[in-house]
């Protein structure tokens, strides 16, 4: 087993499903004790459980981060506890994407994605920051998206929310880095679990690009592995693009 993130304790949100867990057990693999969120305990426990059987540590709180203060405290005190008094690694992967257009997203769904993706990791950054900068050590990564900065005619509320998680990353990068906290982002391309002998739709958003295919989530974990350790101490305030050259370059068919 890998030793990069040894002694690291690291709270991951929304980890029981696709990117998230896939980061929750790429971090328990080269050593970090992991805190698998998500609002499903079966799910939770499944990870875990499989994480615990590979050798690693992990253990699942459950949590509806609704974007209120209150949730994002209450999982930053009690994931503290179970790591034994510091959290060494955020990652604010939580969301949600609704398939919807600018037209058709009331006003209940815009308040909900705004919940979700921006103010619950906003308030969960606030209660666990300051403890890092205290340490004088920690690392916060941010989940945002390819279509926040390449536009598509869809999910256009999702996109603004991934903005606004970019933004948010050089604006902590500069209030936390100072104090030894590296706030850096992450953004995914089209990345799924593809089904044995499925053509995805996202296939086609990929024509096009060097890599032509789809990711999958372990490109994205193995980032934030990268982002999460020793080795980026010298990086600050980065959106690390991990999308197949999507929103880079333009492959030109000869």
């Amino acid at each position: 087993m890998s030793t990069r993130l040894e002694g690291k304790n690291a709270l991951v949100t929304g980890a029981t499903s696709n990117i998230g867990r896939a980061i929750a057990e790429a971090f328990a693999a080269v050593g970090a004790h992991v805190v698998v969120t998500g609002r499903s305990a079966g799910r939770g426990k499944e990870v875990v459980d499989g994480i615990r059987t590979r050798g690693g540590r992990a253990d699942f709180l459950q949590a509806d981060l609704d974007g209120s203060a209150a949730a994002s405290q209450t999982l930053a005190q009690e994931a503290t506890r179970v790591l034994g008094g510091r959290i060494d690694v955020l990652v604010n992967n939580a969301g949600i994407f609704p398939p919807n257009n600018t037209a058709t997203a009331d006003a209940k769904t815009f308040d909900q994605v705004y919940a979700v993706n921006v103010k619950a990791p906003f308030f969960l950054t606030a209660a666990v920051a300051p403890a890092m900068a205290e340490a004088g050590s920690g690392a916060i990564i941010n989940l945002g998206s390819w279509i926040a900065r390449l536009g598509i005619p869809i999910s256009a509320l999702y996109s603004s929310t991934k903005g606004a998680m970019e933004t948010l990353t050089r604006a902590w990068a500069a209030e936390f880095g100072p104090q030894g906290v590296r706030v850096n982002a992450i953004s995914p391309g089209v990345v799924l679990t593809p089904a044995p002998g499925e053509i995805h739709p996202g296939e086609v958003m990929m024509k096009g690009t060097p890599a032509g295919r789809m990711g999958t989530p372990d490109a994205i974990a193995n980032a934030a592995v990268y982002l999460a350790s020793d080795e980026s101490a010298f990086v600050h305030g980065i959106v690390l693009d991990v999308d197949g050259g999507r929103t880079a370059v333009a492959v030109i068919a000869g």
